[in-house]
């Protein structure tokens, strides 16, 4: 199995810059960019002595499959991964839209999470390094790709990087089929990081007792609890919705 992969999007890329450049091998970057976006990650490569390549557009969608790239990708050390959230939200200029996992242990369910994360716009995954199912290459299978563009931070301690999001002004709302608000009746602003539990227990106690709201998903069936991911799409869904509104 080739030790390489291209991963690809602006935070993907701009992070891995940041957290671990000697991982790139090479960027290419669409030669139609000229904002300042890409002018600002061109600067961070060419101070990390990174090459880059500009290139057509097309040539960047043939690479990766998918006309999502934003115009950047990288060819990586698919043996480095992220290390520090931090890495991540450096590179934000916009409000930080994070999904934390407390301990997923089904590769589909994280691969589903994945997903739902790329299409909502979130801008990392955080789970803890144990008790977690981490990025199988069954989780690559079902993410289709969303394991590429959407950082994936394992941390030793989940309550104590939660704790540090809550310093750098990150809310940390948590799912419970006993809490007090309901989401269609919750605002949803600034910062915003959604945490969910395992499929068996749910949130942790230390878990449940870092967040600074509880919310809880209305239900009108006979079913009392939704599958993970789902769960995690309609809160990022009503996120996107209520923040993009604005």
């Amino acid at each position: 199995m080739s030790s390489t992969r291209l991963i690809f999007g602006f935070h993907a890329v701009t992070s891995r810059l940041r957290q671990n450049p000697d991982s790139i091998k090479e960027i290419f970057i669409d030669a139609m960019r000229g904002d300042q976006r890409a002018r600002d990650l061109i600067k961070l490569a060419e101070s990390r002595k990174i090459h880059y390549v500009s290139c057509e557009g097309s040539k960047l969608t043939s690479m990766t499959g998918s006309d999502r790239h934003q115009g950047v990708v990288a060819n990586i050390d698919s043996t480095r991964s992220y290390v520090d959230i931090n890495d991540v939200l450096d590179t934000l200029t916009e409000p930080a839209r994070l999904l934390v996992l407390d301990g997923i242990q089904d590769p589909h369910n994280l691969g589903a999470c994945l997903r739902v994360a790329d299409a909502f716009g979130v801008h990392a995954v955080i789970a803890p390094k144990d008790r977690a199912v981490g990025l199988t290459a069954a989780v690559y299978k079902v993410a289709s790709g969303a394991a590429d563009t959407v950082p994936y931070i394992a941390v030793t301690n989940l309550a104590r990087t939660l704790k540090q999001l809550k310093e750098q002004g990150v809310w940390i709302f948590g799912t419970a089929e006993d809490a007090e608000h309901d989401l269609t009746q919750f605002q949803i602003k600034g910062a915003v990081a959604w945490v969910f539990g395992s499929e068996e227990k749910g949130l942790r106690r230390l878990t449940r007792e870092s967040c600074d709201q509880l919310v809880r998903i209305p239900m009108q069936g006979s079913i009392e609890s939704l599958n993970v991911a789902v769960s995690a799409g309609i809160c990022l869904f009503e996120t996107h919705r209520q923040q993009s509104s604005v």
